[in-house]
């Protein structure tokens, strides 16, 4: 590892979330490009980096910085340099120079300690001395907090993220409490607040550590989606986090139990469950409310359901199955209803005449889905106007686009006598729960989804739950029809479901293999496929190429991950041209054109209806968009969505976007892409299940081409293995009285 004495010239780029930066620095007369992790360093500052030269195939020779420490600048042109690098407000070259001119070697001493002779200085009055010395004053502040929990041990970007926090309390906030951090401080994961409370001598069974232990064990199971753990599993764990009795970790249950933080429930059928609060509020608000629904007396249609159903089928000339009318009719009559089936079997077919009836009956109908995408389709399939979840909710955010927060609850409910939901099986608990609170007894509630879909992202498994519950009447779909039945995906589709293989490379298909045993000839031909031969032979170009060619993978890293498939993909399919600007953040190359996907809901980015001039906020996970235009000037990046929305990115607003030529299996829920296009190579046991597969192959609408190994494809098929998560709704609708006494006790 080599050392670095420099400067800091400017600061080109820096991910005020995890610190990592890019700066230029000068090194004696050489000057060079440093990268890493450097999260307090301001331009002007003089440093010691340690880490090693490295060439980097964009952007060349760079100083790759491993650690660093800040040096104070002992020689009149390093005082002078960093005193006019504007690191202090109010001071710029000029005055820097006369400041150092009249101080020299006692410059910084006469900062720190008699800052009232900078009056001395031409130019600097009391307003501006004020400004100086408050500035100084937090610059000090910073670079002293950073440093005291570097010596604990933590990291430079998290020391960074306690100082933003607590400001210069942050010392005694820590020394009070450490394990708040994990709570208060993103970033901030329980190993690193336990570092810190052993440096600070904290004894290892002390209650607030074996509290917090508990509630990081919950909440790491609330981000693999379950809603709680079974308390002998949520034991073990804590017991190997730990290393204390499971006697000491009871009683902290207990306490953390009286507190609030915590429910822990024995659920009917036996077992005990452990849920942070919030969780158990979902799940039990979600039980409760269905079963109040379907309780309800309902708005009465204007006939019996059978002649609706008759008289629809005349008026718009179509033949339903006895499968469709029967769904039809129970829909109608239900004051809660499931219709689940896989493609082919008519969900759509059923969620238009279930709509064609109650607006022939007059009653005030909602449709909604989880995801715009998901929305719009429904709209142009239907011809009803679908909305979000969130938009049917009218949520609204905190200034800092963190939190949201919908108008429509319990004390304002939703003024619809029916609402049908659909892709359901991307639902998580905490926005079913929002959404049945908003629903007025009496409402209709029809609840549309595929139960073999992957799970929802967040917490939960409501879809299944409900279905297993067989509490809530539904409709389980089986018969394809015809139309759809020509088309291999959706044979396929059904033939993965029940652990068949599918048929593959037949003559006039629409579902191909190319069989391929290594990961750069898989790569190659991926690569090949979406820029010249599938365009050539679905006869698109341009703009339609990157809209209807959609890349799905299991993984984010790997040869054929989302990173490495989109850095090739952009090369291929928008390659750098003197027309295009471009945008350098961190390692990534944002050019105009590019395919891009929101990865973090902001609910408060503004946009604008490039068609109709309407303004609004909010920008989902999971939101597809091209780059329309690059400002160099301010580095502003503006993305159109849908068509239509147009948002404005910032260089923080550019940490919750990335390319989406490829994008993950997870990502594509509730979408339909004209060609979807998947590799077929080895990924982790985990993610190479049938549900995924078929997940995949579902997204695509007229054509699907799997790149790889036969026997990759045999092993998925074969991987009956599903994401099995904890969560307790269906207990909780099993209860004799789920309003009551959802868990029988």
């Amino acid at each position: 590892m080599s050392e670095l004495f420099c400067s800091v010239e400017r600061i080109v780029f820096r991910n005020e979330d995890n610190g990592f930066a890019v700066v230029d620095v000068k090194a004696g007369k050489q000057k060079t490009r440093a990268v890493g992790l450097m999260p307090d360093v301001r331009a002007g500052m003089s440093l010691v980096l340690r880490g090693a030269f490295e060439v980097n195939g964009r952007f060349g020779e760079q100083f790759s910085v491993k650690d660093y420490e800040a040096a104070e600048p002992t020689d009149e042109q390093s005082m002078e340099d960093f005193l006019g690098s504007g690191v202090i407000a109010g001071i710029g070259p000029k005055t820097a120079a006369a400041i150092v001119l009249k101080f020299g070697a006692e410059t910084f001493e006469v900062i720190e300690n008699e800052p009232e002779k900078l009056a001395q200085i031409a130019g600097i009055g009391k307003k501006k001395l004020a400004g100086i010395i408050a500035s100084y004053r937090e610059h000090k502040e910073i670079t002293d907090t950073v440093l005291h929990f570097v010596r604990l041990g933590v990291g430079r970007a998290a020391a960074m993220r306690l100082y933003k926090n607590y400001g210069a309390e942050a010392p005694a906030v820590v020394n009070e409490d450490p394990y708040r951090l994990v709570r208060e401080v993103e970033g901030i994961d329980f190993k690193t607040a336990d570092l810190i409370a052993q440096r600070l001598g904290l004894a290892q069974n002390d209650e607030k550590r074996i509290g917090a232990g508990v509630l990081y064990i919950l909440s790491r199971a609330v981000l693999d989606g379950n809603t709680c753990l079974p308390r002998e599993e949520a034991l073990e764990k804590a017991r190997a986090l730990l290393d204390v009795m499971g006697e000491e970790i009871e009683d902290a249950a207990f306490y953390l139990e009286l507190g609030g933080g915590l429910q822990r429930e024995k659920l009917r059928g036996g077992g005990e469950a452990w849920f942070l609060s919030p969780m158990y509020l979902a799940e039990k608000s979600v039980a409760n409310g269905l079963a109040r629904l379907r309780r309800a007396a309902l708005k009465p249609v204007r006939a019996d359901a059978g002649r609706l159903v008759s008289a629809m089928e005349a008026k718009k000339n179509i033949k339903l199955s006895e499968e469709q009318k029967s769904a039809i009719k129970n829909s109608l009559s239900s004051g809660v209803f499931v219709i689940t089936g896989g493609p082919g079997t008519g969900k759509t077919t059923i969620i238009k005449a279930v709509a064609d009836i109650l607006s022939s009956c007059e009653f005030e109908l909602a449709i909604a889905a989880p995801t715009g995408r998901a929305a719009k389709r429904i709209t142009e399939t239907t011809a009803y106007e679908a909305k979000t979840i969130h938009r049917l909710l009218e949520y609204s955010a905190d200034p800092d686009g963190e939190r949201m927060y919908f108008g429509r609850d319990s004390m304002n409910p939703l003024e619809i006598d029916a609402l049908v939901v659909d892709e359901a099986s991307m639902i998580d608990v905490l926005l079913m729960a929002a959404l049945v609170d908003a629903l007025p007894s009496g409402v209709r509630l029809i609840i549309v989804g595929d139960a073999d879909q992957l799970p929802p992202v967040g917490p939960g498994n409501v879809l299944r739950d409900i279905l297993a519950s067989e509490s809530v009447d539904f409709a389980r779909l089986t018969e394809i029809y015809r139309q759809a039945g020509e088309s291999l995906i959706v044979t396929n589709a059904h033939r993965i479901d029940r652990g068949e293989m599918p048929v593959t490379n037949a003559a006039d298909g629409n579902f191909f293999l190319y069989k391929k045993n290594d990961e750069d000839s898989a790569c190659k031909t991926i690569i090949e496929l979406c820029a010249e031969r599938l365009p050539a032979y679905l006869g698109i170009e341009g703009s339609a190429v990157l809209m209807d060619i959609q890349v799905v993978t299991p993984v984010k890293n790997r040869r054929l991950g989302t990173i490495s498939l989109n850095e090739e993909l952009q090369a291929a399919l928008n390659p750098p041209a003197s027309e295009k600007k471009e945008r350098p953040h961190g390692r990534r190359v944002f050019r105009e054109g590019d395919k891009v996907m929101q990865i973090k809901n902001d609910y408060s980015l503004s946009w604008v209806d490039t068609r109709t001039l309407e303004k609004g906020e909010g920008v989902f996970n999971g939101d597809i968009g091209f780059i329309q235009t690059i400002d160099e000037d301010d580095g502003i990046v503006s993305v159109l969505y849908d068509g239509s929305r147009l948002a404005r990115y910032d260089a923080d607003g550019l940490e919750n976007i990335e390319l989406a030529y490829a994008i993950t299996v997870h990502k594509s829920q509730g979408s339909e892409y004209p060609c979807v296009v998947m590799p077929m190579m080895f990924v982790p046991p985990m993610l190479a299940t049938r549900n995924l597969l078929y997940t995949a192959v579902t997204r695509g609408k007229e054509l699907v081409v799997l790149v790889g190994s036969e026997e990759r494809l045999r092993v998925m098929v074969e991987n009956t293995g599903t994401e099995n998560r904890c969560s307790a709704l269906a207990a909780f609708l099993n209860a004799p009285d789920a309003e009551a006494d959802p868990f029988g006790l």
